[in-house]
């Protein structure tokens, strides 16, 4: 058996995750823009706890839905504080609304949140081909650079490690191991 699945085996949320959406690519611009927002709320926390909470999230903020998440109210987004299904952090909370704004605006630039991504690596998937998970990064150029322009552009929690786990959540890159079935 690969030690791809030595990270969520046992955990069904976990499993499925990465099963059938880690480093899966995916184009759609709403749920790049939830794995955006999940790998924020992560900061400083497990990956596990946030797919545990990921549920409560979609409820909270409109399915991640871009426009909606753009027009949360400030009672909306204060109302989210005493929410116990997602981390009631108020940084983090807010962020969803400013992140959307910035993608909104981004959207509008390249035609898609997609364009943009796929703009740092010329529409081509990163794949390592790894044998063993010491091999897998936590970062790379790409992250570093993607990290760097998200931030100009006034997105949140986009620091270079956190935004390369977003690029394995949308596909951009493939970390699964070589031999892995889910690959």
């Amino acid at each position: 058996m690969s030690e791809c699945r030595n990270w969520y085996e046992g955990d069904p949320i976990l499993e499925e995750y990465h099963d059938h959406e880690w480093c899966k690519i995916n184009h759609d611009d709403d749920f790049q823009f939830e794995m955006l927002c999940l790998e924020g709320a992560s900061v400083g926390l497990s990956w596990q706890i946030i797919m545990h909470k990921r549920e409560s999230y979609r409820r909270a903020f409109h399915n991640f839905r871009i426009d909606a998440c753009a027009d949360m109210t400030d009672e909306e987004l204060e109302a989210q504080r005493s929410n116990p299904g997602i981390i009631r952090n108020r940084n983090k909370i807010y962020s969803v609304r400013k992140n959307a704004q910035a993608v909104k605006k981004i959207q509008e630039e390249f035609g898609s949140f997609d364009a943009y991504l796929w703009s740092f690596t010329g529409g081509k998937q990163i794949d390592g081909h790894w044998k063993t998970p010491s091999e897998i990064p936590t970062e790379s150029d790409v992250s570093r650079r993607m990290a760097a322009d998200m931030k100009k552009r006034g997105i949140g929690f986009v620091g270079p490690v956190i935004t390369y786990s977003f690029l394995q959540s949308v596909g951009i890159v493939n970390d699964h191991l070589a031999d892995c079935e889910y690959r």
